[in-house]
């Protein structure tokens, strides 16, 4: 679950940060933060965001400091979920089903821990 929560978050930053699959970069991002969404500033949610998904997600497929990328991870999904709530529970209306999911998954993350298998059982890290 922690790998596969990871990678699937990484692309999404990548999106915000670099414009990659087909993303908006920083700029137009933080534009439909900013002028869309009414958080502002725009531009600096946006990089939040862009980094929590991205390095956070990263961080969780190799399980280092997982504990606390889960819920920084988590606090961003409640945030998406909050702007998702007014159109309803379904995905294919914008709904929030989507990211209360992924905010299930970090929240998950977060009290359970990397595993047997992460960077910080490896390196006895203990949050």
């Amino acid at each position: 679950m922690r790998i596969t929560t990871g990678l699937l978050l990484m692309p999404h930053g990548a999106q915000k940060l670099f414009g990659w699959f087909g993303g908006y970069g920083l700029s137009g991002t933080g534009m439909y933060f900013g002028d869309t969404l009414g958080l502002q500033p725009g531009y600096l949610f946006a990089l939040l965001a862009g980094l929590v998904e991205f390095f956070g997600g990263l961080a969780l497929v190799f399980g280092l400091l997982t504990r606390p990328a889960a819920a920084a991870v988590a606090a961003l999904l409640a945030v998406a979920v909050s702007v998702h709530l007014p159109n309803g529970i379904f995905w294919t209306n914008g709904g929030f089903e989507y990211p209360l999911m992924w905010f299930v998954f970090a929240v998950a993350l977060m009290l359970r821990g990397g595993g047997e298998y992460s960077l910080d059982r490896h390196l006895s890290m203990r949050f």
